[in-house]
């Protein structure tokens, strides 16, 4: 325990959006200090935390100030700049490092590693043209998921192609940049598997996740997800070999596909709170926000045990974006739901800005619930 970090220190994130907002909650409940450094001068966490940073992921002198601020520092975003990373791991540890990031925020770099370290993932080609690409969907057969390498999240940087046909509109639209070709699989489930590492190298897993996403959004998500034990022992094994193999210090979540002919394949990496494991705020012992902050601070780690089945949907900018104001007391009516908001100042179509969570008996009651609490805020879902 003789390098825990304890309570009364600073942790910094790199990131004021909702994760870092939520991150910063959890450790004030634990009493730390916080500061954080994001780009937007309203992001969700500044009035969460105590010092706020204003400056770009790529810059390597506010980077470095955060960390002066701060015993440890993590992140809520990928795409903070390597070198803003390792400015920061010269002055403080920075959980995850740097390495972990290199490597996961570029997609076809992540898929590259996960091939070469054993862990299956779908067929897949690479693309730096446009005549690639159309090279790339021909060798793997008919409709395809081009995504953007660098970039890109809830469905942005991505783009569905059926035919050669729609390869230069692809192409065109993702800016005509490298990008990772996936072929279309026949999925029977989604699942997510969040695993907590601390650089003492102890680690706890949370069961899966059943996630259920709309043009490329998670719209819900269950825990525990409804699947054979076997299934879900081996996504928590495979993820926590994942995070070792890495050297995570922190919080990994692997997505994964469960096809219709048995297949397990990884679909992406998170080294950081995971938007379908915010059930854990109403559904565990420990939340996902007090578990990294556990995590990072070399603590030890808080029980994942689920005390009560529990599902979240996502309140999309749409909600706002009309003369009447969501109905949420309707919501909040129903026993077991609660209304999560993220205070963003400005609601745009597709932007997260809050979820519904609900409890229950049963994960598939939660979801009715949580379903219900949604359409009762009077707009209609996607």
């Amino acid at each position: 325990m003789s390098n825990a970090i304890l309570p009364g220190g600073t942790l910094g994130i790199l990131g004021g959006g909702q994760l870092g907002r939520m991150t910063a909650m959890a450790a004030r409940s634990l009493g730390y200090h916080l500061a954080a450094l994001d780009p937007d001068p309203s992001c969700a966490a500044r009035f969460v935390v105590e010092s706020c940073i204003t400056a770009g992921f790529d810059d390597v002198a506010a980077a470095r100030e955060l960390a002066r601020q701060s015993q440890v520092v993590t992140v809520e975003i990928e795409k903070v700049s390597v070198e803003a990373l390792r400015a920061v791991q010269e002055l403080v540890p920075m959980r995850p490092g740097p390495d972990v990031l290199f490597i996961i925020q570029d997609r076809a770099r992540q898929k590259d590693w996960l091939a070469a370290h054993g862990f299956q993932v779908g067929p897949y080609r690479k693309a730096a043209s446009e005549a690639e690409l159309l090279e790339a969907l021909r060798a793997l057969g008919g409709k395809a998921y081009v995504k953007s390498s660098r970039g890109g999240y809830d469905g942005r940087g991505q783009a569905v192609v059926r035919s050669e046909a729609e390869v230069p509109s692809a192409w065109a639209a993702l800016g005509g940049g490298p990008v990772v070709v996936e072929q279309a699989l026949e999925l029977r489930q989604e699942m997510s598997v969040l695993v907590a590492r601390r650089p003492s190298g102890e680690a706890r897993a949370y069961p899966p996740a059943l996630n259920h996403h709309v043009h490329g959004i998670l719209e819900w998500s269950v825990l525990p997800g409804p699947f054979p034990e076997e299934l879900s022992s081996r996504a928590e094994e495979m993820t926590a070999a994942i995070a070792v193999a890495l050297g995570v210090e922190g919080l990994l979540v692997a997505e994964f596909f469960c096809t219709e002919d048995g297949q397990l394949l990884v679909n992406e990496l998170a080294p950081r709170p995971h938007n379908s494991f915010h059930t854990t705020e109403v559904a565990c012992a420990t939340s996902q926000f007090e578990q990294v902050t556990r995590a990072v601070c070399d603590l030890p780690l808080g029980s994942t045990e689920v005390l009560r089945p529990g599902a979240i949907i996502n309140l999309l900018g749409e909600l706002w974006l009309h003369p009447e104001p969501p109905h949420f007391a309707a919501a909040m009516s129903i026993p077991g739901v609660t209304v999560h908001l993220y205070g963003k100042r400005q609601a745009r179509p597709g932007r997260k800005m809050g979820h519904l969570s609900a409890i229950a008996a049963t994960p598939e009651e939660a979801l009715r619930k949580v379903q219900e609490a949604r359409r009762r805020l009077g707009r209609d879902v996607g």
